[in-house]
C-alpha cells in the first residue's frame, strides 16, 4: 500500500513538472511576440511623424496657390454676371425694335400666342425703364409701342368676337325653346347649342384676361354692344319667320282658322322637327277651343258659326285685332328670349370677368327685353280696344299669355338675378298689365251684357245672338280657371263671395282647384244674370205675346241646355246650387206664358149651353152664333198657323215637345166643340164653315214653326 501511495505521488509530481516546462515555453513566447511588436510599433511611430512632416510642408507650399485659385473663379463669376445683366439691359433697348413687327401687324398676322409673347417683351422693358431710367427715350418708344399693342389686341378682339357672333336662326330658336311637344323649363336645351367654337372661346379669354390685367375694360363694353345685337336680331329673325311662315298674323288667321300652320316651308329637314313639335302643341289648343265653339253653338241651335264668320273676318281685318297666332308668336318669342338669356349667361362666362358680368348680361338684354315688354304691352292696349268695342274675344289670348308668363316667372327672376331693380321689374310690369286687361275684359263683358244695344230682336223668336256668343265665350272661360280665378280674387267683390258661399257646396277654399272653381262659378252665375236681365229687357220690345214668350222660352232653354252640357253648370252650381231647378221652373213659366197667345181662338170654341133646337131646328140667332163660332176660329186657326210658322224653335226636343203641348191646350177643348156643333143644321153650306177635323188642326198644330217655312 506504500508502494503504491509513492507511486502515485511520483506520477503527479512529473505532471506537474511537464505542465510548468509548458508554461515556461509560452511565456517565452509570448515575451518574444511583444518585443517584435514594440519593435513594429516604433517603426509605424516614426513613418507618422515623417509623413505628417512632409504633409506640413506640402500645405505649406499648396495653400496660397489654392487661394489664389478660388479669387480668380469669384472674379470671374462676376465678369460672368456682368456680362449677363449688361445683356439683360441692352436687350430691353432693342426689344421695340424687335417685337414692332409683330406688335403693328396685330395677332391676327403672327398668331395670338407670339403677339402675347411679344407684348409680355414690352411690358417687362416698361417695368425696367419706369423703375430705372425714367428720363430715357426708349421709355416713351416702348409705351407707344405697348400702347399700341394694347389697341391692336382690342381691336382683334372685336374683330373675332364679330366674325363668330352671328344671330341664331329661327328654326334652331325654336329647337331650342321646344322639346317633344312640351315647353322645357330646364337649361338643357341651352348647352345643345354652342355659338363660339372652342378655339375661339379660348383666344376671346385669353384677350381678356390680358386686358382685364392691364385695366383695359373697354372690351367689356364692346362684347356688350355686340351680343345685345346679335341677340335682338335673333328675335327679329324669329318674329320675322313668324309673319312669314304663317302668310301674316291677321291674315293666316282669317284665311284658315281651324287648318291654319304657324311655320310653313316648302321643304321638310330633320333640323325643323323641334319647331314642328312646337307648333304643333300650340295649334292643338287652338284647334279644341275653335271646334268646341263651333259645335257648341251648332248642337244647341241646329246652325253653324258659317253666318258669324264672316263678321269674325270683318274684325280680324282690323289692325288691332289680337288673334291666337299672334298670341302663340308671342308666348314663343317670351321663351326664346329665355332661352338667349341663359346662352349670354352661358356664353360670358370666363370672358367677362365675374365682377362685371351682372352689368354686361344687363347691357346685353336690354334692348331685347324692351321690345318683348313693348309687344306685351301693344297686345294688351290692342287687346283693350277691342274690348272697348265689345270684342271680347282677345281676351282669351290674355289669359293664356298671362298663364305662361306667371309659369316662367321664378325661371326668368333667377335668369336676371343681379341686375338692376328696371330689368327685374319688366316682366312684372307685362304681368300687371295683362291683369288689368283681364280683369277689366271680364267686368267690362258683364257689362256689355247688361247694355247690349247692338243687335235687334230675332223676328222668329229665336235663341238671339247675344245669348249664343255669351255663352259660347263663358264655356270658352273654363280652359283658364286657374287663371282667371288669380284675377277675381284681387277684387274685393268676389273674394267676399267665396267666403259667403254656402257649407253645403263643401268647397274647400284652401284647395286650389275647388277655389278656383268656385271663383269662376261667381264669375259665370253674375254673367248668366246678366244675361237673363238683358234678355228680358229686349222681349219688351215684342208686340206679339207668342213670340215674345217663345223668346223667352227659347233662349232660356238654350241656356239650360248648354250649361247641361258643357261644365258650366257644375261651376255655377258651387255658387247657386238651384241653378238648374230655377231654369226648368222659368221654362215652365214661359211655357204658360205663351199659351196666352190662344186666347183668341179659344174665344171661338167655347160651348154655349144656350143654343137650344126646336122641332130639329135652330134658331136664326143660334145658327148666327155658330156660324160665327166656325167662322172666327177657322180665320184666328190660319192666322195663327200662318204666324207661328214664321217662329223658330232651334232644339229639336223643345219644338216637339211645345207642339205636343199645344194639342193636349187645344184638341181636347176644339174635339168637344166639334162634336157639338159640327153636325147641327146651322147652315145649307156646311163645309164653308166647318173647314177643320181635329186631325186637322193636328196636323196644322205639326206644321208649326216649320224650319222650311
Amino acid at each position: 500500500m506504500t508502494a503504491d501511495i509513492i507511486n502515485d505521488s511520483s506520477e503527479r509530481k512529473f505532471e506537474v513538472e511537464s505542465k510548468l516546462l509548458k508554461e515556461i515555453n509560452n511565456l517565452k513566447i509570448l515575451k518574444d511576440h511583444v518585443d517584435r511588436s514594440s519593435q513594429l510599433t516604433k517603426g509605424m511611430v516614426s513613418i507618422l511623424s515623417s509623413f505628417e512632416h512632409r504633409l506640413a510642408r506640402l500645405e505649406e507650399t499648396i495653400l496660397p496657390v489654392y487661394n489664389e485659385t478660388g479669387n480668380l473663379q469669384r472674379c470671374q463669376q462676376n465678369i460672368e454676371k456682368t456680362l449677363s445683366a449688361l445683356d439683360h439691359v441692352i436687350a430691353y433697348y432693342s426689344v421695340a425694335q424687335e417685337v414692332e413687327s409683330i406688335v403693328r401687324g396685330g395677332p391676327s398676322v403672327s398668331g395670338l400666342d407670339e403677339f402675347l409673347a411679344a407684348i409680355l417683351k414690352l411690358q417687362n422693358a416698361l417695368n425696367y425703364f419706369e423703375k430705372n431710367n425714367p428720363q430715357s427715350v426708349e421709355l416713351e418708344n416702348v409705351s407707344s409701342l405697348f400702347s399700341a399693342g394694347g389697341d391692336a389686341l382690342n381691336r382683334e378682339f372685336k374683330e373675332l368676337l364679330l366674325k363668330h357672333s352671328r344671330p341664331i336662326p329661327p328654326i334652331t330658336l325654336l329647337d331650342l325653346v321646344a322639346s317633344d311637344e312640351e315647353l322645357v323649363t330646364d337649361d338643357s336645351s341651352v348647352s345643345s347649342y354652342t355659338q363660339f367654337p372652342e378655339s375661339v372661346g379660348g383666344q376671346l379669354t385669353a384677350m381678356a384676361d390680358w386686358l382685364i390685367a392691364q385695366s383695359r375694360d373697354e372690351f367689356m363694353n364692346v362684347y356688350a354692344r355686340i351680343r345685345a345685337t346679335v341677340m335682338l336680331k335673333s328675335l327679329q329673325l324669329l318674329k320675322e319667320q313668324q309673319r312669314t311662315g304663317s302668310g301674316g298674323s291677321v291674315q293666316g288667321m282669317a284665311s284658315s282658322p281651324v287648318t291654319r300652320t304657324k311655320f310653313q316651308h316648302k321643304h321638310e329637314t330633320p333640323g325643323r322637327r323641334a319647331s314642328k313639335r312646337l307648333q304643333q302643341a300650340f295649334e292643338k289648343k287652338a284647334n279644341k277651343m275653335l271646334l268646341k265653339a263651333s259645335q257648341t253653338f251648332e248642337q244647341s241651335t241646329g246652325l253653324t258659326l258659317g253666318g258669324r264668320r264672316a263678321a269674325t273676318l270683318h274684325l280680324e281685318n282690323r289692325e288691332d285685332i289680337v288673334d291666337e297666332q299672334e298670341m302663340e308668336n308671342y308666348l314663343v318669342c317670351v321663351m326664346a328670349l329665355q332661352r338667349l338669356m341663359q346662352s349670354e349667361r352661358n356664353l360670358m362666362a370666363g370672358i367677362i370677368p365675374l365682377a362685371h358680368q351682372h352689368q354686361v348680361f344687363q347691357i346685353i338684354i336690354q334692348e331685347s327685353m324692351d321690345s318683348i315688354v313693348q309687344d306685351g304691352e301693344n297686345i294688351a292696349t290692342r287687346a283693350k280696344r277691342c274690348i272697348s268695342r265689345h270684342d271680347f274675344g282677345a281676351v282669351l289670348v290674355v289669359f293664356p299669355i298671362l298663364k305662361h308668363l306667371l309659369n316662367m316667372k321664378p325661371e326668368f327672376e333667377r335668369t336676371v338675378e343681379g341686375c338692376d331693380y328696371n330689368v327685374r321689374s319688366q316682366f312684372t310690369s307685362i304681368l300687371n298689365t295683362l291683369h288689368a286687361t283681364g280683369a277689366k275684359a271680364l267686368e267690362d263683358f258683364i257689362e256689355s251684357v247688361r247694355s247690349d244695344s247692338n243687335s235687334g230682336l230675332p223676328k222668329d223668336g229665336t235663341v238671339h245672338e247675344l245669348t249664343s256668343n255669351v255663352l259660347v265665350f263663358t264655356e270658352q272661360l273654363l280652359d283658364y280657371s286657374d287663371m282667371i280665378s288669380r284675377v277675381l280674387i284681387q277684387d274685393p267683390a268676389y273674394s267676399s263671395a267665396l267666403n259667403m258661399l254656402p257649407s253645403a257646396n263643401k268647397i274647400d277654399k284652401n284647395k286650389a282647384v275647388d277655389k278656383n272653381k268656385a271663383l269662376l262659378g261667381i264669375y259665370i252665375k253674375k254673367v248668366v244674370s246678366q244675361l237673363n236681365c238683358a234678355l228680358v229687357s229686349k222681349s219688351e220690345a215684342y208686340t206679339e205675346p207668342g213670340v215674345k214668350a217663345l223668346f223667352r222660352l227659347n233662349n232660356s232653354n238654350y241656356v239650360l241646355k248648354t250649361l247641361q252640357r258643357s261644365a258650366l253648370l257644375e261651376y255655377v252650381r258651387l255658387s247657386e246650387p238651384d241653378c238648374e231647378e230655377s231654369y226648368h221652373q222659368m221654362i215652365q213659366t214661359h211655357k204658360k206664358a205663351y199659351e196666352q197667345s190662344w186666347s183668341r181662338v179659344l174665344s171661338y170654341i167655347t160651348l154655349n149651353d144656350d143654343l137650344s133646337l126646336a122641332g130639329g131646328k135652330l134658331r136664326d140667332k143660334d145658327r148666327s152664333v155658330i156660324k160665327e163660332k166656325f167662322a172666327g176660329f177657322n180665320k184666328e186657326m190660319e192666322e195663327i198657323a200662318r204666324v207661328q210658322r214664321g217662329y223658330s224653335i232651334p232644339d229639336v226636343e223643345l219644338r216637339e215637345s211645345l207642339k205636343r203641348d199645344n194639342k193636349e191646350y187645344i184638341l181636347p177643348k176644339y174635339n168637344a166643340f166639334y162634336d157639338k156643333y159640327s153636325n147641327l143644321p146651322f147652315t145649307k153650306n156646311p163645309e164653308k164653315y166647318v173647314r177643320y177635323t181635329p186631325e186637322q188642326v193636328a196636323a196644322l198644330i205639326d206644321r208649326f214653326f216649320d224650319v222650311a217655312a
